[in-house]
């Protein structure tokens, strides 16, 4: 079958939730993805800041195989050696206590805010609590998690006035003046991803968790995009030296296996949800956290941060000559390698340069209405960078 044959059977089968690119990818290799047809593409994109590390990681590649050949499900009514020891990793690397896994990132946030709630109704028996989100944030397409996603687009179909109020990212008054006894949760993207990446500012996340600290406030952060060594530490909140009473993760996490977990600190694990409160059938199964073992022994075995840190310093100052060459941009923010560049939008479109790029064997994407995202695996070199900037300057 050909590509554009198979393409057609997808318009035909598959529900019309996405504008697709007309291109089906068939193999990776490495940071290349390759199509049906063969054409190879450098990936700047890592399905969406998952494949962390590159396709084809032959270690993590077999430990999933041996591991379906002796046990792929089982119930959370039984204790696994894959979830046991994977839960003890994301506690020793977080800073946390607790976990619960999860299939995905949405379910992830769906969890830690009923925890959240679960806390606040344990401490005076109401229901009628308040959570502070933020505006161009973006935490999932479930009802819970759109209720706390800061962009209208999204919401507003499917969510009505509830008990949300959201609140401007970096500016602290103005959370402040949203906080009131019925306040329970205040949810924040540690670096907003979606929304326009904005990393959070020192003042203002010391000023947040101190806030939530003075009112017993449980302050959840969202590193489903922008931790798991993403900016250079595993979790971006270790920039800042706080922790947050929550936190969330997925992507990178499984890197391509559906897993996602949300942590707890010990008072929230011992003062929130309770046997019966909230489960799962497949979160945390054998299979699903063997991956995330076998992604964290590939972290440490190929020094996931150091290369991190290194590239993405020498990624800022391409982008950056970019910016100063190029008069539709207008500026480059991010932290570590989860970058953007802003576009002059009435001079030319992220959306348009994304198209070219593909023709031109590049893969991007979008982040907010003006800006091109830049999020490769973690294991891209200088080498892929200049091979990137080549192409983008082509897709111009």
């Amino acid at each position: 079958m050909s590509m554009q044959s198979l393409i057609d059977e997808g318009e035909k089968y598959l529900l019309h939730t996405y504008n697709r690119y007309q291109i089906a990818l068939d193999k990776g290799e490495g940071v290349k993805l390759y199509d049906l047809d063969g054409k190879e593409y450098l990936d700047f994109c890592a399905g969406i800041a998952v494949f962390a590390l590159g396709y084809g990681n032959k270690e993590y590649n077999d430990a999933l195989k041996a591991q379906i050949d002796k046990l792929l499900h089982t119930s959370n009514y039984y204790y696994s050696k894959p979830a046991i020891e994977a839960a003890k990793r994301l506690v020793e690397i977080s800073g946390l206590s607790r976990v619960f896994f999860t299939n995905s990132g949405a379910e992830a946030i769906e969890g830690a805010v009923k925890a959240a709630k679960r806390y606040a109704y344990n401490k005076n028996g109401n229901v009628d609590h308040e959570i502070i989100a933020f505006e161009h944030s973006f935490h999932g397409r479930t009802l819970g998690a759109l209720s706390v996603t800061g962009n209208e687009k999204y919401r507003a179909p499917f969510i009505a006035e509830n008990s949300v109020k959201f609140a401007e990212y970096n500016n602290l008054e103005s959370v402040k003046s949203l906080v009131n006894d019925k306040t329970c949760a205040i949810i924040m993207e540690t670096v907003q991803g979606e929304g326009g990446i904005y990393p959070a500012e020192e003042d203002f996340i010391k000023g947040v968790r101190a806030l939530c600290d003075e009112k017993d406030i449980v302050l959840i952060l969202d590193e489903i995009q922008c931790g798991m060594g993403r900016t250079g530490k595993m979790f971006a909140y270790e920039y800042y030296g706080v922790k947050p009473d929550i936190a969330t993760v997925a992507k990178a996490v499984g890197c391509g296996v559906p897993v996602g977990a949300f942590l707890l600190n010990e008072k929230l694990a011992e003062n929130s949800l309770v046997p019966g409160d909230h489960g799962t059938t497949y979160g945390g199964n054998p299979f699903a956290t063997t991956a995330i073992n076998a992604v964290l022994d590939q972290f440490e075995k190929l020094n996931i941060l150091d290369n991190v840190c290194k590239v993405s310093t020498y990624l800022e100052e391409k982008l950056d000559e970019l910016v100063n060459e190029y008069d539709f941009l207008t500026g480059r923010r991010g932290k570590g390698l989860m970058q953007g560049i802003v576009f002059d939008d009435s001079k030319k479109t992220p959306g348009e340069v994304v198209k070219n790029a593909l023709n031109n064997g590049l893969i991007l994407i979008t982040a907010g209405k003006d800006v091109l995202r830049f999020l490769p695996p973690l294991i891209i070199t200088e080498e892929d960078v200049d091979c990137m900037i080549e192409k983008l300057k082509a897709s111009f």
